[in-house]
């Protein structure tokens, strides 16, 4: 697993965000779940239990019903957890204190490792299946990807920073840097739209603590930074419609609403303005 990042948000965060609106939707009554670390999932976040007791718990690899599913890396459930014979019984204490009879376990998987796991559950014998079930691994996919976008994130910082380590080419570092960040608004551009705000907030971020500048307060849209964040990378207007799927028109009116918020009078020096406010890198 990538190491920590100064830039990278808590995936802990995305996967209670994620919890939060599954319980919001009001499918499931019992969720919960956590980071996988190595081959063991701990258990940090919960959203309709009424006891502890499941709180802080560590599920080996194999061990009951999500240590099944991380392994298998698809999810898996029983409809009678006390008497399931598909599965270990090492958790029954926590979780049959719950009163948790029917459970879902779904395991978040990126590049064939489990990162996170996801919980549904009922205190009936009824399965977690249909609509409830498609949420949760709904749910599941949007934090794989959110994850894998991180991950790439870091690895490109990271060859970023070594590059610069063994050759001191400082252009040719903010060069990258800037690729890192018009590619993240490009992946938000074509994303759903609950993975759109986190990742221009990291591309938010990102430009933040590299520009040297305090972001200030800006009427900017996220589209019109979405537009500068290409021409930034010295596209035409045609490129970068085509890297945001947009028309050439459209990208056009967004370079002049964003010039005139600027008080700039090119598209180059819209871009060297938006970098002295700490908007782009």
């Amino acid at each position: 697993m990538p190491g920590p990042s100064l830039l990278r948000p808590r995936d802990t965060d995305a996967l209670r965000a994620a919890l939060r609106q599954l319980s919001v939707e009001g499918e499931v009554p019992v969720l919960f779940g956590g980071e996988v670390h190595g081959d063991t999932l701990l258990l940090t976040e919960f959203f309709g239990t009424r006891t502890g007791n499941l709180r802080g718990l560590a599920v080996r690899a194999r061990s009951g019903l999500g240590g099944a599913s991380m392994v298998a890396g698809r999810p898996m459930s029983v409809s009678d957890y006390r008497n399931a014979v598909t599965i270990t019984h090492d958790y029954d204490r926590p979780v049959l204190s719950e009163g948790i009879r029917s459970v879902l376990a779904v395991p978040v998987v990126v590049d064939g490792r489990p990162r996170a796991l996801l919980y549904g559950a009922y205190r009936s014998s009824a399965p977690v299946g249909g609509r409830a079930a498609d949420r949760m691994v709904a749910a599941a996919r949007s934090l794989c990807d959110e994850i894998r976008i991180r991950d790439e994130v870091d690895r490109r910082l990271r060859l970023q920073g070594a590059h610069l380590a063994n050759a001191g080419d400082v252009s040719a570092g903010a060069e990258e840097i800037r690729e890192v960040h018009a590619e993240l608004r490009g992946l938000a551009a074509s994303s759903a739209a609950p993975l759109q705000d986190r990742l221009r907030g990291l591309a938010d971020r990102l430009a933040g603590a590299l520009s040297g500048a305090e972001p200030s307060i800006t009427p900017l849209t996220a589209r019109e930074l979405d537009v500068l964040a290409q021409v930034a990378l010295g596209c035409t207007n045609i490129e970068a419609a085509q890297r945001l799927s947009l028309k050439p028109e459209t990208v056009k009116s967004y370079l002049r609403s964003a010039a005139a918020k600027l008080g700039a009078r090119t598209r180059h020096e819209s871009v060297s303005r938006a970098r002295r406010a700490g908007l782009l890198p």
